[in-house]
């Protein structure tokens, strides 16, 4: 005769689940910091590939008016076009801002960078609207108050990011991983590191971003020292 033997699976003792726990958490626990330079990588990536278009849009604007945005710039764009966007301010939205203003770009997403407190663009360009608070990453350099030109030193840096604060020319180390995104003149991007002591960044050894004198992009001022408008965040 055959006999049905029955039986009985045997699940997992709280012991071997809390084995498994442990493995999946310290899985987890290595894999994090690589998930989260990846994306701290991405977001320089695009925060470059920003600054390069911005730079374009500078050359455009260089052309018609000689020099990159200031504040006489400004007061130009709204002469000579019909525009009834804001040119006047000290913030880097209102420098940017020139570039629409004058018609070289209708997107306000080349001016994003996923720094602190910034926001995607919302595309809405109308007056009070365009470049609005938080919807621009990038700091802007100018000569004391002129915009800087192609007819100075190439590799002198005009747009940067991420700043730290709303002074200086101290930089976040967070955003991207300890690199800081700066645009020259000649519409190179680098990713330079930002120093951990200081929290600047060497142009060349030893040399901040905004030293002037012998030997420095800036030379000996005769036009005013370099100075970053901040953007509004």
């Amino acid at each position: 005769m055959k006999t049905n033997v029955k039986r009985t699976r045997r699940g997992f003792t709280l012991v071997e689940l809390l084995v498994v726990i442990v493995i999946i958490a310290s899985l987890a626990g290595l894999t994090a910091p690589m998930v989260i330079r990846q994306r701290k990588k991405a977001d320089q990536t695009e925060a470059t590939s920003n600054a390069r278009q911005i730079g374009l849009a500078m050359f455009e604007f260089e052309t018609e008016y000689a020099r990159f945005p200031d504040s006489t710039s400004g007061l130009e764009v709204t002469a000579n076009t019909e525009t009834t966007l804001t040119m006047t301010g000290t913030k880097s939205n209102d420098y940017f801002r020139q570039l629409m203003g004058a018609g070289y770009t209708q997107s306000e997403t080349m001016f994003y960078a996923k720094v602190p407190k910034a926001k995607k663009p919302d595309g809405n360009i109308a007056t009070a609207a365009a470049l609005a608070k938080g919807e621009v990453g990038y700091g802007y350099i100018l000569q004391g108050t002129a915009g800087l030109s192609t007819a100075g030193n190439p590799a002198r840096p005009y747009v940067v990011t991420p700043l730290l604060g709303t002074s200086g020319d101290t930089f976040d180390r967070d955003p991207f991983d300890g690199k800081a995104v700066i645009l020259r003149v000649d519409n190179s991007v680098n990713s330079s590191q930002i120093l951990p002591a200081t929290k600047k960044v060497n142009l060349s050894p030893g040399v901040d971003l905004l030293k002037t004198g012998d030997s420095t992009v800036w030379g000996v001022p005769t036009g005013g020292t370099p100075t970053i408008a901040f953007p509004d965040l």
